[in-house]
């Protein structure tokens, strides 16, 4: 051997690495919507940055190629370990879970931000004791903004208008609300929106300014219609195969934390703000018609909207949960100040 000294050194450097790799713990994750998506680029793959970094290394969140199945199958994908983390929207599974509703009524706010902390927040102090969470470990949950409508045939400015719109939407209480006012529901996923409106299957949808151009729709949904605070929001979650989570150290499960919960609802609420910000910006450089929600259209709103609140309450009592007081906290809440 002509040199033993760089042949140890060299030795302890690899012995070093292997070492290293196998310390980290490598956690995948399913993602369904397209790469350039907002929430994928801006949202979920910056959270796995900060993941990586808070356990300064030792865990480490690899995105699949391909999501592993269809979106409404990803809380069971995390359940099972199919994949160990996963986000999806609880609208998509109706009848499942109930609780998440009270962020999707009407006017509950004009920014993501305020609303998804504000969610956070509240499923902590109250929902969360309801356990509709409780076969995986809960990382995040979050809003998009407010949702308003957008349609392909012509101005809408009463429920009037709306009858016989064959909108996509996205399950809960978006379908739920548009049924009552007179649209036709088609409840499918966002990333479907392009294909149903191309092939005339769907007229329009329910979305926020974001989708519209996320979703490249904005040559094809012409007018929109803008509700102050919202027509409804859509509820998301973020969730972990449990036992991969009990299987982190107590450490690295604080790391992780420490990046979700309420600063992975605030990464995202405010991510969501500046692009509908920018949506908005590009659907009027577009030329599309941008109409605000006249003062008759949003008491009709509300007259739909307020028996389906009476009626969340009353599942909520069955769950042991004060639905009324929660409601309230959350509106309290998400009309607070953003944090700086």
């Amino acid at each position: 051997m002509k040199n033993p000294l760089k042949f140890c050194a060299a030795l302890a450097l690899s012995l070093t690495a292997a070492l290293s790799q196998a310390d980290t713990t490598k956690l995948t994750l399913s993602s369904w919507l397209p790469s350039g998506h907002p929430l994928v680029k801006d949202v979920i793959v910056p959270w796995t940055e900060q993941v990586e970094q808070a356990t300064e290394g030792r865990v480490e969140i690899v995105m699949l190629p391909s999501a592993l199945g269809h979106p409404k199958m990803h809380y069971d994908i995390a359940r099972d370990g199919q994949a160990d983390i996963t986000y999806g929207a609880h609208g998509y599974t109706p009848g499942r879970f109930k609780l998440y509703k009270m962020v999707e009524f009407p006017f509950g706010g004009d920014s993501a931000e305020a609303t998804s902390v504000a969610y956070w927040k509240v499923y902590n102090q109250s929902l969360g004791k309801a356990g509709e969470h409780r076969d995986v470990q809960l990382l995040g949950l979050f809003t998009h903004g407010p949702g308003h409508i957008h349609n392909s045939r012509k101005t809408v400015s009463a429920a009037a208008d709306l009858k016989g719109l064959k909108l996509r939407v996205g399950g809960g209480i978006m379908n739920d609300l548009a049924s009552d006012l007179g649209a036709v529901t088609l409840q499918k996923p966002s990333s479907s929106i392009y294909e149903l409106m191309s092939s005339g299957v769907a007229d329009g949808t329910l979305f926020p300014l974001e989708s519209v151009t996320a979703f490249n729709i904005q040559d094809k949904a012409t007018h929109t219609t803008l509700v102050p605070g919202g027509l409804y929001n859509f509820s998301f979650f973020v969730a972990m195969n449990r036992d991969r989570f009990a299987g982190l150290s107590q450490q690295d499960q604080d790391a992780v934390m420490s990046v979700s919960g309420e600063a992975l609802a605030r990464l995202a609420g405010r991510v969501w703000d500046r692009v509908d910000a920018a949506a908005l910006e590009a659907l009027k450089t577009n030329g599309n018609e941008i109409t605000e929600a006249p003062e008759a259209l949003i008491d009709e709103v509300r007259a739909s909207v307020d028996p389906m609140v009476e009626a969340w309450q009353a599942e909520a009592a069955e769950l042991g949960i004060d639905g009324a007081a929660a409601l309230q906290a959350f509106r309290a809440e998400s009309d607070a100040p953003a944090a700086p």
